[in-house]
């Protein structure tokens, strides 16, 4: 009965890793680990926002992961992870909204990455808030099209 149980799950083990291994070579996973914003144009529903960002001033100074990753290398793969996995979800289910919407974490995120590369001009707007972006103004409220021009 024991060796029945330990075969069971060996398989159930085995069938799990072969199907995530065909989603992330399918699904083009492994391109998710670069910084390359073709990456980003996997998905369909994408392509619009990749389009709008190589017509965007932001084409010339910041790859997608610049904006919408945080910079240090453990949280960056952390929010990678996190947004490849809920992204196959709601992709793979379709309860994704059209058209996207950024999430509040992400949004931080973002809020975050316009402060640092402009923080001379953040400071002079809103100086209680340089560091968090919480609380005070948001970039993107005024800026809401600034790396991605439609």
């Amino acid at each position: 009965m024991t060796s029945r149980l330990i075969l069971i799950a060996a398989a159930l083990v085995g069938v799990t890793i072969g199907i995530g291994a065909y989603t992330f070579v399918y699904a083009r996973g492994y391109s998710y680990l670069t910084d390359d914003p073709a990456a980003c144009a996997n998905c369909h529903v994408m392509r619009d926002h990749y389009t709008a960002w190589t017509r965007a001033s932001h084409h010339a100074v910041a790859v997608c992961n610049d904006c919408h990753t945080p910079p240090s290398l453990i949280p960056k793969y952390v929010t990678k992870a996190q947004n490849g996995f809920w992204h196959s979800f709601y992709f793979t289910t379709g309860r994704y909204p059209d058209p996207l919407r950024i999430t509040r974490r992400n949004h931080e995120v973002t809020e975050l990455a316009c402060r640092k590369c402009h923080m001379e001009l953040a400071e002079s707007i809103d100086p209680a808030h340089t560091d968090t972006g919480r609380g005070g103004l948001t970039c993107t409220k005024c800026h809401n099209d600034a790396g991605h021009l439609e």
